[in-house]
């Protein structure tokens, strides 16, 4: 996480709360996981909105999978 500039952090911050990005995009665009995502998420949101980011990106199904192409 640490590197990446405040700009690029922002840029996938933006990305991930979009319903219609999946995390394949965000991995194609910036070569890093679902996994390291939540980390950034984690660390960069307060705790409310981290759990509300949570929710929906859980209750969002087409999110993740992967017939929609980016």
């Amino acid at each position: 996480m640490e590197k990446y500039n405040k700009d690029v952090l922002n840029s996938i911050i933006e990305l991930a709360w979009e319903d219609e990005v999946p995390f394949k995009a965000i991995k194609y665009q910036y070569d890093i996981d679902e996994q390291e995502v939540i980390k950034i998420m984690r660390k960069n949101l307060k705790k409310s909105s981290f759990i509300m980011w949570r929710k929906r990106v859980n209750s969002t199904i087409s999110r993740k999978s992967d017939k929609k192409s980016f």
